[in-house]
C-alpha cells in the first residue's frame, strides 16, 4: 500500500499479514489449590494443636503433681520442685498409723452391693418399659427424670432424718440405699434406651422357643446388652466410689468411715497432712483406673447406643 507525505513524495508501507505471524501464546494462569474439605490452615493447624496441648497440660498436672506429693517428705509438701528426698513414710504412715485399711474394706462392701444391685434395678426396669406396656409406665419414667433435677446438697436433711427413722445411720445399708436413689433412676432411663435399639424380634423368637420374658431377657436380651451394661456399672462403682457428702452426713466414728469420709480426717480445721492425703489420694485411684481400664472400650459404645432412642 503506497501513501503520500507532507513533500508530495508517495512511500510503499506493508500491512503485516496475521495469517503469517506467528503468535505467541500467553502464560496459563497457575490454577489457585482448593483447600479440601476438613483441611486447615498451618495458622488453624497451630492453633489447635496448642490447645490440645494446653488441655493435655491442664489434665494431667494435678494428678502429676499429687503423685509426686505423695512422695515428699511432710516438710516439703508445699515446695515447688520435683522430689529431692524420696520417700515411702507418707504410705507408711496411712497403711500402718491409721484406719484406711477399715476405710478400704468398708468402702468395698458398700461399692460392691451398690454396683450390683445398681446393675440389676436399671438393668430390669429399663428393659421392662421399653418393651411393656403398664399402668404409671409414663408416670414411673418422669418420677425417675423428676429425682435427677433436686440438688444432693437439699436432699441430706431428708436422707439424714429418714435414715435415723429406720436406724441406719453408721451402717452400709444405709449408705447403699442412698447411692441407688442416686444411680438407678439415670442408669434405668440409660438401659431404656439401650434396650429400644435391640430389635424386638429377638424377644419375639424367645417367646416361640417357650422362654417367659425374664428368660428372654436373661438369655438372649442381656448378652447383647454389654456395652450398656458396662457404662451402669460405671457409673454406679464411681458414684459409690467418689461421694463425699452423704458418707460424712451418714458415718461417723473412724471406724465406720468410707474412703471419702476418711480423707477429711488428713485434713480438717486443726490438722493438715497434706503428705498423708496425697498418698491415700494415690492409693484410692488405683482401683477407679483398674475399673476404668476394664470398662472403657465398651463406654463410648455404651453411651452413644443410649442416646439413639428414649
Amino acid at each position: 500500500m503506497t501513501t503520500m507525505n507532507s513533500t508530495g513524495a508517495t512511500t510503499a508501507t506493508t500491512t503485516p499479514d496475521p495469517t503469517t505471524t506467528a503468535s505467541v501464546p500467553a502464560a496459563p494462569a497457575r490454577p489457585r489449590r482448593v483447600r479440601g474439605r476438613g483441611e486447615r490452615g498451618p495458622l488453624a493447624s497451630f492453633g489447635l494443636h496448642a490447645g490440645l496441648l494446653l488441655a493435655a497440660v491442664a489434665a494431667v498436672f494435678p494428678p502429676l503433681w499429687l503423685l509426686v506429693t505423695s512422695f515428699k517428705p511432710k516438710s516439703d509438701a508445699f515446695t515447688t520442685s520435683l522430689v529431692e528426698n524420696f520417700t515411702f513414710e507418707n504410705y507408711d504412715h496411712v497403711l500402718n498409723d491409721t484406719y484406711f485399711l477399715t476405710w478400704f474394706g468398708n468402702s468395698v462392701l458398700v461399692v460392691a452391693v451398690t454396683t450390683l444391685l445398681g446393675v440389676f434395678i436399671s438393668a430390669t426396669t429399663g428393659y421392662a418399659v421399653s418393651r411393656f406396656r403398664f399402668p404409671g409406665m409414663r408416670p414411673l419414667m418422669w418420677t425417675l427424670l423428676i429425682t435427677q433435677m433436686f440438688p444432693m446438697a437439699i436432699l441430706i436433711v431428708p436422707l439424714y432424718n429418714l435414715m435415723a427413722q429406720l436406724g441406719l445411720l453408721n451402717q452400709p445399708v444405709g449408705l447403699i440405699i442412698t447411692y441407688l436413689t442416686i444411680a438407678v433412676p439415670f442408669c434405668a432411663w440409660m438401659m431404656k434406651g439401650f434396650f429400644d435399639t435391640i430389635p424386638v424380634s429377638i424377644d419375639e423368637s424367645g417367646r416361640v422357643d417357650g422362654l417367659n420374658p425374664f428368660g428372654t431377657f436373661w438369655r438372649l436380651i442381656l448378652p447383647l446388652a454389654k456395652p450398656g451394661l458396662a457404662v451402669t456399672g460405671f457409673y454406679s462403682f464411681v458414684t459409690a466410689w467418689a461421694e463425699v457428702a452423704y458418707a460424712s452426713a451418714f458415718m461417723t466414728g473412724e471406724e465406720n468411715l468410707t474412703l471419702a469420709g476418711g480423707l477429711q480426717t488428713f485434713v480438717n480445721q486443726y490438722t493438715g497432712d497434706w503428705g498423708s492425703m496425697t498418698a491415700a489420694a494415690v492409693i484410692i485411684a488405683v482401683p477407679a483406673a483398674i475399673v476404668f481400664g476394664f470398662a472403657q472400650r465398651h463406654l463410648v459404645a455404651g453411651l452413644t447406643s443410649g442416646a439413639v432412642k428414649s
